[in-house]
This record gives C-alpha cells, structure tokens and sequence, in this order.
C-alpha cells in the first residue's frame, strides 16, 4: 500500500465533493474492462469523514478501505438493483440476436439457455434487479429477475445449478471442495465490485471519505476514488461502506464526461441474518430440459464459426500489452489483419462478418496521426482504437488519449 501524506488532512467537507464524474476473452471483456482497465491501481490521499447525515464515528480513507479487507460477512440476504449505461449504441435487437445463437444459449443454439456463462452477460447493460443470499463458502444464490421470469444460480455444496423459468431449462456441474460463487468473473454485487476497484494500490489516485450516507436503511461512510492522472475517461467511484460489518453496500462510477452513473449497483434491502437453509434447495422442475456442464463442453466443440472468432480473438489476446500505469493505462495487441475493420468481403483478414463490420464502423470515429489512420469506438468509459494496420488500443481514457499512444508506439 502507498504511503500516506500526513500533510493533507482535508475533511470531506473541505474540497472534497466527489465529481460527477479478458470470460477470459471476448464474453466478459466489457465486465472486466469496466472495472479492471478503469480502476486498475489506486492510492491513498488521506481525508476525514464529515459530519454529515447519519452522525458516525470520524475515520481516514485508510482505515475505511482495512475496514472493508477485513471485513467477513458469512450470512447475508438481500435485493441488489444494477444499473449500466456505457453509452452503447441501439443495435435494434442485434445483440440479443446474437446472444441468444451463440454457445449456451439454449433455443437454436448449442448448449443450455440456463448456462450461466450466457446469462449473467445480461448484466452489463441495462436495469437488473437481483436477489442475492449467502451462508459461508458452500452456499450461494443468485436470483435475476426480468419480465416475470427468472433465472436462478444455486451453490449448494458440490453442487452448482442453473435455472431458467422461461424456456424450463437446468443447467448442473460439480464445484471442487470451499468454490465460491460460480461466475465470479461477472461482478453482480456491490463487493464484487469494490474489490476489483481496490485491488491493488499506487500513487495514481486520491482516496478520501466523502461523508456518509443510508443505503438500505444501514449506516454507511462514502468512500470516493478519483485519478490523479489528466486524460481518463473515470470521474469518480464511490463506495458506500456498511459502518457496522464494512460490507459495500453500493458502488457508483460516475464518467468524467458529466451525467448519469455508468456504473450503479447498490442494495435496496440487506439483512445480515442466517439465511433459511431451504433457500439453497434445488430439485429440477417437472418436465425440464436438464444439461450437464460436461454435455455443454462437448456441444461447445462443434466447429461453429462464432466459436473459432473467439478462439481466433483469445490466440490474438496472448501478445496484450498495456501502455501506461494507473488510471490512463492503454491495452494494446496487434490483429495481424490489415485494411482496419473486417467488411464480409472475400478475404477478409479477420474473418466473414456478413457486413458487420462496415455496420459497426458507422458508429466509430475516423482518426489520422503519425500512425496512420483508424477508427475510434467509444462508450462512456471504455474507448477503443482499431488501426487500418490491424493494432488495437483501449482503454477507459479519451480519444486523444488513444491516438497519442498508437503515435508513440509507431
């Protein structure tokens, strides 16, 4: 951990406001990319918690942050509401046209619509309402709830189910002895959140206590995470801390561009009570498509042409470097394709896309500088640049940002 500054003892009610601010691979890059790339390091600028509403005992943004480390909530319950705007473009239906056909997704498509690894990619756009409940390491549930249906992720032991009500589908494997909950590279609640953002720490970013705050009816302390560093695309991150057990109760990441939060996920209710053991109960429904996880890795073989893009994207994954450190950190890697974006036409280097690939560059930037030319997709947090030469630089940080990389690396 970086040292502290002992000469900054700014409360938070002095200045301190906080501003409004690879699955391994392709199926969880937005997840990861949200609060891997943007909140990769951070430091610690030490701040006095206010005395704001409710009255709590004052704490430095160090203490609050060992506070959340040792924090061991074992039992809890509760409601999450998730809210993601990265700014993504109205694809008209596209992308759900494309999940729902890809490796399991059940219906026309190989595998189970119940595999988790399908289903909770949901959560990274939009408004989701999550049931969540916990007894210890053996003993997990997820609940997401959309449009009267809903899909369930059970641990129970060794046991591992997956439930959708819609299409009747279950989908089972084996957790090896003390697994935590599956899919934990989908973050769905708001520790999984705040952990990754405070995983490692540097000199990069000032951390302060930004008052306090009621979040499902606990007390909490506002702990805020900003860059030091010009160029990012991150205004803020702020966590609301349990004062009581230390359990992130919400996590908000504000863009610098101003607006709305890209990233919003909080409890709306949470007790700490022992969960009732039947919650944990699964016996697959009458007359429901069961799959086992070593039948949908069979059916995941199959020479399909979507899975040998992605095999293709990961081979291509292995020369990643990052440019930078902190906040302003670039990932790059080279296609090895050339002529930029693929278009469907016969030849193209990264596969047949059927004009895709001319679609999607209708919604990028064309930029030129020393490096040559290319395309800039953006959201609201993650930027992305795809040279006509192939290379790839993104990163939670502006266009400017990107295009002074791909110059310095020509």
């Amino acid at each position: 951990m970086a040292p502290i500054d002992s000469d900054d003892n700014r409360t938070a009610g002095e200045g301190e406001e906080p501003r409004a601010g690879r699955r391994k691979a392709a199926r969880y890059v937005v997840p990861v990319a949200v609060v891997g790339v943007a909140a990769a390091t951070i430091g610690l600028v030490p701040a006095l918690a206010d005395s704001g509403d409710p009255d709590l005992p004052k704490v430095t943004a160090e203490q609050l942050i060992e506070k959340i480390a040792q924090s061991d909530v074992q039992q809890l319950s509760g409601t999450v509401r998730i809210n993601t705007d990265l700014g993504l473009p109205d694809l008209g239906g596209l992308e759900s046209g494309l999940m729902s056909g890809g490796p399991g997704s059940g219906g026309d498509g190989e595998g189970s619509a119940a595999d988790p690894s399908a289903k909770l990619t949901a959560l990274v756009s939009g408004s989701h309402t999550l049931r969540v409940a916990a007894d210890g390491p053996d003993r997990q549930k997820l609940s997401l709830m959309e449009n009267a249906a809903e899909y369930s992720l059970i641990h129970n032991g060794k046991d591992v189910w997956g439930y959708d009500s819609q299409s009747n589908e279950v989908y089972h494997s084996t957790a090896p002895d003390g697994a935590e909950r599956p899919e934990k590279d989908v973050p769905a609640t708001p520790k999984d959140f705040a952990e990754k953002a405070l995983k490692s720490v540097d000199d990069t970013t000032s951390v302060t206590v930004g008052g306090t705050a009621q979040v499902a009816g606990r007390d909490a302390y506002r702990l805020v995470v900003e860059p030091k560093q010009d160029g990012s695309t991150v205004g803020a991150i702020t966590v609301a801390v349990d004062a009581e057990t230390g359990t992130p109760l919400k996590f908000t990441l504000t863009p610098a561009s101003g607006g709305a939060a890209v990233v919003d996920v909080g409890f709306t209710k949470v007790s700490f009570a022992k969960p009732d053991a039947s919650t944990f109960d699964f016996t697959p429904p009458a007359g429901a498509k069961v799959t086992e996880a070593d039948e949908a890795g069979a059916a995941a073989k199959a020479p399909e042409q979507g899975r040998k893009a992605e095999g293709d994207l990961a081979k291509e994954m292995d020369g990643l470097k990052v440019i930078g450190e902190g906040w302003n950190a670039i990932a790059t890697f080279d296609t090895g394709a050339r002529g930029g974006l693929p278009t469907g036409a016969e030849g193209g280097d990264l596969g047949d896309l059927g004009g895709l690939g001319g679609f999607l560059g209708s919604f990028g930037d064309q930029v030129k500088g020393d490096f040559g030319s290319g395309t800039v997709f953006k959201t609201r947090l993650v930027n992305a640049l795809i040279t006509d030469d192939g290379k790839v630089y993104a990163g939670a940080v502006t266009k400017d940002a990107l295009v002074k990389a791909a110059d310095a690396a020509k």
